[in-house]
């Protein structure tokens, strides 16, 4: 349950881009687009950071390897070239219309599951002097939960709006957010956290 917010925390959103809106069988994911709008409203109400993080998987080496449930991402070059040129083409990376990204947003492109392996997050992160995340988006146990490791490592106060993100398996989520989450952060609603928000001088 949250009980603070740092004066200076950002919003972090994991991946509401058109190529994961698209796959089917996510778990309500429609059901959290209006929560995350909730989120950015207030964070834009108190001038606080916004960053947008997209993700960009093709043709990463992680998506090459063995595994009991391999990556679909292409393997061979010609693949991955039509992967990529489709990719561009058909805006899969951009966040979705929904959200309505603005100038000043931060905006970072991930290849792997945590936002934060050779990206720009922790240097816009840090010129702000940001010392709170608040995290949302999908997938809960994939891209949420890596990128919230990697947050908890550096050292961030971590809040999870639980009802702000999804996964495409429930039983996933559900661990996410009563196993890991509890144990680097707190974990509320978005109404919760709106109010903590709007709370901050």
């Amino acid at each position: 349950m949250i009980t603070a917010l740092d004066p200076k925390t950002a919003l972090v959103l994991i991946d509401m881009q058109n190529a994961i809106a698209a796959i089917k069988g996510a778990h309500a994911f429609d059901g959290i687009v209006e929560k995350t709008k909730q989120l950015i409203d207030a964070f834009r109400e108190k001038d606080l950071p916004i960053v947008f993080v997209n993700v960009n998987p093709i043709g990463q080496a992680w998506t090459q390897k063995r595994a009991d449930q391999p990556s679909q991402m292409p393997k061979d070059e010609e693949g991955i070239r039509a992967a990529k040129k489709n990719w561009e083409e058909n805006g899969l990376g951009n966040i979705i219309s929904q959200l309505q990204v603005k100038e000043g947003d931060i905006m970072v492109t991930k290849h792997t599951w945590s936002a934060f392996p050779n990206t720009n997050l922790q240097s816009e992160l840090q010129k702000r002097g940001i010392t709170g995340i608040v995290l949302a988006g999908v997938a809960t146990s994939i891209g949420v939960e890596g990128t919230a490791r990697d947050a908890s490592v550096l050292g961030y106060n971590l809040t999870f709006a639980n009802d702000a993100m999804t996964d495409m398996f429930l039983e996933a989520h559900d661990n996410s957010i009563a196993r890991i989450f509890p144990r680097i952060g707190e974990v509320d609603t978005t109404e919760a956290i709106v109010a903590k928000v709007r709370e901050l001088a």
